[in-house]
């Protein structure tokens, strides 16, 4: 059985996952707050093998380093974003809005995803590419729940008018990779509330 829990992390109010079986764990988009994080981790007490990341936008980020740096685990991340995690301008932490943050430079993911089928820590899941948020952005399908970083929310879907954002190209991701799952799939976005697959099918206003 795998379990997954959210933790609203930082001024962007991001949804940081972790994904766990009865042995080990998974961190997903860890943007901020990396104490907190440890502490729900210890919590849990499983063993982190791996960070993923559905894209590398500062709010999803933030705490990569220190919790890479803490439990010695890889980094997973699309070849599409890899060099947005060193450059401020990419990853939004630069730009004048967030002039109050410090520019984030995170070192390389050392590893690029696949569009493919993963097995880490026993966990099995496949990696899809919902683009139109940000160019490399994927979604994370496991057996009982998918994880759709800033896809697709609750009534709504992911901010287009950033760098990469297009959003004919979003519209075409969330139909083809998240509206073909089953309906009863829960769905756990970058932020906000958890939905399902048929719920947003029925009620997404940007599809009905």
């Amino acid at each position: 059985m795998i379990h997954i829990e959210g933790l609203v992390t930082g001024a962007a109010q991001e949804n940081c996952y972790l994904v766990y079986n009865q042995n080990n764990l998974l961190i997903v988009d860890p943007g901020s707050e990396g104490d907190r994080i440890a502490n729900e981790i210890k919590r849990t007490g499983r063993k982190p093998v791996a960070i993923l990341l559905t894209h590398t936008h500062y709010d999803h980020i933030g705490a990569v380093e220190q919790l890479r740096n803490l439990y010695k685990v890889p980094v997973y991340v699309s070849a599409l974003e890899q060099e947005w995690l060193g450059n401020p301008i990419y990853n939004l932490s630069g730009l004048d809005s967030h002039r109050n943050m410090p520019d984030l430079i995170v070192q390389p993911a050392e590893y690029e995803f696949e569009l493919k089928k993963y097995e880490i820590g026993g966990m099995t899941f496949e990696v899809v590419p919902t683009p139109g948020h940000s160019i490399g952005s994927v979604s994370f399908i496991f057996d009982d729940f998918v994880v759709v970083g800033d896809a697709l929310f609750k009534g709504s879907i992911g901010r287009t008018d950033l760098y990469t954002g297009d959003l004919q190209q979003l519209l075409y991701s969330i139909k083809t990779y998240l509206f073909t799952l089953p309906r009863e799939l829960p769905a756990y976005p970058g932020h906000g509330e958890a939905t399902t697959i048929g719920h947003e099918i029925d009620t997404n206003p940007f599809f009905n």
